[in-house]
């Protein structure tokens, strides 16, 4: 409460700041060491039974298992069952034909338990002599990369190796970021070197080495198949997926080799090479070519594996193809592999994020997701919601909300966020306001994130003296402000060219709330005083940013000084950048450099002689005023 009531008074003076100018209004009241194994042949992945399974850390169980209702899937039975020699018969009775598709599918199923996941990795590539590919490997190193399953991890690392596999740069990377994450050091070293022998291994295989040569040279021609028939190349399935791998950045070159290999080497494609190319091919410039490539799969029986469908559909949403992600999720929904529940959501949002929502596909999407069975979830009905509001269609979006209530859903902060958000991109900022009255009514306290939306679409319509109105009952309700509510303030004030009242916004928020504001904001607050001419303000906010840690944002100061300010400004910047000592000679350096430009020589040799004795002594900033002295002499 204290702190509240410093900041209310804070918000006082800066409202004093506002009221002076003819534009303001009214201001009423944020594990162990692990080395690169050398495993032996594991007794795991050779000859003996799960009972006697090297599972490091993981138990076999012997239980027996009694079944009231026999599983009717792969995942149902090893998920429902700890790991024994009953589930193992079990699976054997079922007798499920193995492919890629099936046994990447079971595997993502067991991405969060990788006991489950290291022993069916077993049962397949032992017990029934199953192949794994790349993508199996890749995504078991994704599963088995934390604390306590490290030793399987490793020891999967270096049989994929051993085969010939490379570790994908999205598998390294993702891996990399969790063991940094879990405080896994030595493990991301570890990683990294082993990461980069094996991409060097890749570089000089000379198979791949050659045909991307051959294939980069020039554009598809007769010359360039006929220089590829000169290679003798034989190619495996490792083969053909380093080469789509290397050229990925240039679809069509690779969409040309992977014709090229089937009519002139009469390579026979298999389900792992057919996802290789679709996602290859994925992206605008190649859409057209991913959809042929699919069809034809399709008629070739294989099926787009659960791995390659989340890249695509991120992939394609990233890129804002989001027609051609409900598309491929509608072609998943219609197989026997399909995508989580949360994919629904996941691809709703993405859809609402659209300056214009199309609503078409939004149903198109809710129809597959009834169709494969499933009820509606708040998140889903929060995904209609969030667009029928961004476009404007209230009257529809209360009908979802009372069929989200019927279906025992209430609305929460997510759902009147989205309603605040829609009404201020529709102007309706009145409403917006009113929206948040109506939720403490109803026992739903309006958090930070709903506060920020209401704040950010006044601050969007021009309405900044009301954003700052909206914030300062935000304080009085004891909610705290955050660094990206203060970015959302800054811009909107500097917008409204409200500078004295960013100002004063944000020291005092770093002084009474304790708030690092983002480096992004203080950088953009700086260039904005600078524009006005305010440079002992930019250089309070230089200071500031320096004490939270951020490198010094020099070069609009320089730029400034060099222009328009005087010997005494230019002193003084170069004090605010270092507390303790001095400025680095650098910084000396573009000072004196900026005041030459500028045709200000005689500001530049007072500077100089206001210096300290190193710095007026040291051989760079002599030859700087030497070479200056040589350059006039010569004129």
């Amino acid at each position: 409460m204290k702190r509240a009531n410093a900041i209310l008074a804070s918000l006082k003076h800066i409202n004093s700041l506002l009221l002076s100018r003819p534009s303001a209004a009214r201001f009423l009241q944020s594990q162990s060491q692990p080395q690169v194994m050398r495993y032996t042949h594991s007794p795991y992945f050779s000859c003996v039974s799960s009972s006697q399974a090297y599972i490091s850390g993981f138990p076999t169980s012997q239980q027996k298992l009694h079944f009231s209702i026999k599983p009717n899937s792969i995942v149902e039975l090893v998920l429902a069952n700890e790991w024994s020699d009953v589930v193992e018969q079990e699976l054997e009775k079922s007798n499920p034909t193995l492919t890629h598709e099936t046994v990447l599918y079971v595997l993502k199923q067991l991405d969060k338990n990788p006991e489950k996941a290291w022993y069916f990795f077993g049962w397949f590539s032992e017990k029934r002599g199953f192949k794994p590919t790349s993508a199996l490997y890749s995504l078991m190193l994704r599963i088995l990369g934390r604390k306590d399953s490290m030793k399987e991890f490793w020891f999967m690392v270096h049989k994929m190796r051993d085969e010939g596999f490379l570790i994908d740069n999205e598998t390294y990377v993702a891996l990399v970021g969790n063991f940094k994450n879990a405080k896994m050091a030595t493990d991301a070293d570890a990683l990294t070197k082993l990461y980069s022998q094996m991409a060097e291994e890749g570089i000089t295989d000379s198979t791949v080495k050659g045909v991307v040569e051959v294939v980069m040279a020039l554009d598809w021609s007769d010359e360039v198949e006929k220089k590829l028939g000169q290679l003798g190349l034989s190619l495996s399935e490792n083969t053909m997926l380093r080469v789509l791998k290397e050229l990925r950045a240039h679809p069509l070159k690779a969409l040309g080799f992977f014709r090229w290999a089937a009519n002139h080497l009469g390579y026979k494609h298999s389900t792992v090479t057919y996802n290789a190319i679709l996602r290859v091919l994925g992206w605008v410039e190649s859409i057209e070519e991913f959809w042929n490539m699919v069809r034809e799969m399709k008629e070739a029986g294989h099926e787009i594996d659960l791995d390659t469908y989340i890249k695509l559909s991120r992939q394609f949403q990233k890129s804002k193809m989001i027609k051609d992600a409900v598309e491929l999720y509608e072609l998943m929904m219609d197989g026997p592999y399909k995508p989580s529940i949360q994919n629904c959501s996941m691809l709703l949002r993405h859809i609402s994020l659209a300056g214009t929502p199309d609503l078409d596909l939004v149903f198109r999407v809710v129809k597959k997701y009834e169709a494969a069975g499933h009820p509606l979830s708040k998140s889903v009905y929060d995904g209609i919601h969030r667009s029928l509001t961004s476009v404007g269609k209230f009257d529809e979006a209360e009908k979802i909300l009372e069929t989200m209530k019927n279906a025992g859903y209430e609305p929460d902060n997510i759902t009147y966020s989205q309603l605040v958000y829609g009404l201020c991109k529709a102007g309706r900022l009145e409403e917006a306001c009113k929206t948040l009255d109506e939720m403490e009514a109803r026992d739903c306290v309006p958090d930070l994130k709903t506060w920020t939306i209401l704040i950010q679409g006044h601050c969007m319509a021009g309405e900044v003296d009301e954003a700052l109105t909206c914030f300062t009952k935000m304080i009085g309700k004891n909610c705290d402000a955050d660094a990206d509510l203060l970015e959302v303030l800054v811009n909107g004030l500097c917008s409204k060219n409200k500078l004295d009242g960013a100002y004063a916004l944000i020291t005092e928020m770093v002084d009474k709330a304790r708030l690092r504001p983002w480096q992004a904001t203080y950088k953009f607050l700086i260039q904005s005083l600078l524009g006005q001419g305010k440079l002992e303000e930019a250089l309070k906010i230089l200071i500031l940013m320096k004490k939270h840690n951020f490198p010094p944002f020099q070069e609009p100061f320089v730029q400034y000084i060099a222009k328009f300010g005087t010997v005494e400004d230019a002193k003084e910047f170069l004090k605010a950048l270092s507390v303790k000592a001095y400025p680095s000679l650098s910084a000396y350096v573009n000072v004196f450099t900026s005041f030459f430009k500028e045709g200000r020589d005689s500001e530049a040799q007072d500077l100089l002689y206001k210096c300290p004795h190193h710095i007026r002594k040291h051989t760079d900033i002599l030859n700087l005023f030497g070479s200056k002295k040589n350059a006039a002499a010569t004129v």
